[in-house]
C-alpha cells in the first residue's frame, strides 16, 4: 500500500505508539482517525496534525461503539485500508499478591481491553475493508496487531498481561488465513521496553535499570521506531500472519 493511500484507523490514538503511528501515517500523506477513551488528549493530537487527521472517542470493549466507529471513520476519511491496535493497559498484579490473590475482576478487566479489544477492533475493520477495491495483488486493507515482548518471557506480575498478549499474537495467523481470501492481511508487532507515558513516568533510576537490560542499542525502544515498523509492514505485501520483535535482542528476566 502506497502511504499516500493511507487512510487509518489507529486505536489508543490519543498517546503512546498509537499516537506516534498516526503522525507517521500523515506524515507521509495519508490519513488517520485516532480512536481513544482519553477525549482531551486525543482532540489536541488530531488537531496538530491538521486536516488528515481526526479523533473519535470509542471504548474498545463496546462492541456496539466499536462498529459505529469503524463506519464513521471510514466515511469520514473516504475509506478504511489500515488498522493498527495500539489500545491496551499493562494490568500488573501478582496472583498471590501481598495484599490477596489476584481477583478475577482484575484479570478479566485486562482481557476485556487488551484481547477482546484488539478482536472487536479487527472484526469491525474486516466488514468495512472487504467492500474495498483490491490493489494490484488484491489487497483490500491490513490490520496490525501490538503483541508485546512479555508473550515470550512474561515477568512475574505480568500473568494477566502476557497471557493477553500472547493471544493476541496468536490470533494472528488464524485470522490471516481466513482473511486472506478477501485480500486482507494481518500482522502483530511485539515491542520491548518503549519510552512510552507509563515508563516516563518511572523514577530515572529505574528506567536507567530497563535501558541496562537492552543489549544493542542499549536504550528504551522510541515511539517513533514501532510507526517505522507500521509504514515497513504497510510497503512489504508478503508480510502476513507473522509477529515482529522489536525490542534491541532484550529477552527479559524473571524480574
Amino acid at each position: 500500500m502506497k502511504s499516500e493511500n493511507l487512510c487509518a484507523v489507529v486505536t489508543g490514538g490519543a498517546s503512546g505508539l498509537g499516537l506516534s503511528v498516526a503522525r507517521r501515517v500523515v506524515a507521509e500523506g495519508g490519513r488517520a482517525m485516532l480512536l481513544d477513551v482519553q477525549d482531551d488528549a486525543g482532540s489536541t493530537a488530531a488537531r496538530s496534525m491538521g486536516s488528515r487527521a481526526q479523533f473519535l472517542h470509542c471504548d474498545v470493549t463496546q462492541e456496539a461503539e466499536v462498529d459505529a466507529a469503524m463506519a464513521n471513520a471510514k466515511e469520514q476519511m473516504g475509506g478504511l485500508n489500515l488498522v493498527v491496535n495500539c489500545a491496551g493497559i499493562v494490568g500488573a498484579g501478582r496472583v498471590l499478591g501481598r495484599e490477596g490473590p489476584m481477583s478475577g475482576e482484575f484479570f478479566t478487566k485486562v482481557v476485556q481491553i487488551n484481547l477482546i479489544g484488539t478482536f472487536l477492533v479487527d472484526k469491525a475493520a474486516a466488514v468495512q475493508m472487504q467492500s474495498n477495491t483490491p490493489g494490484d495483488e488484491g489487497e483490500r486493507g491490513l490490520i496490525i496487531h501490538t503483541s508485546s515482548v512479555a508473550a515470550f518471557e512474561g515477568q512475574i506480575g505480568q500473568c494477566a498481561y502476557s497471557a493477553t498478549k500472547g493471544a493476541v499474537m496468536s490470533m494472528t495467523l488464524p485470522m490471516a488465513r481466513e482473511l486472506a481470501r478477501i485480500g486482507i492481511r494481518v500482522m502483530a508487532i511485539a515491542p520491548g521496553i518503549f519510552q512510552t507515558p507509563m515508563v516516563g513516568g518511572m523514577r530515572e533510576d529505574v528506567q536507567k535499570s530497563l535501558e541496562a537490560q537492552i543489549p544493542f542499542p542499549s536504550r528504551l525502544g522510541r515511539p517513533e521506531e514501532y510507526a517505522q515498523l507500521v509504514m515497513s509492514i504497510c510497503h512489504s505485501p508478503y508480510l502476513n500472519g507473522e509477529t515482529i520483535r522489536l525490542d534491541g535482542a532484550v529477552r527479559m528476566q524473571p524480574k
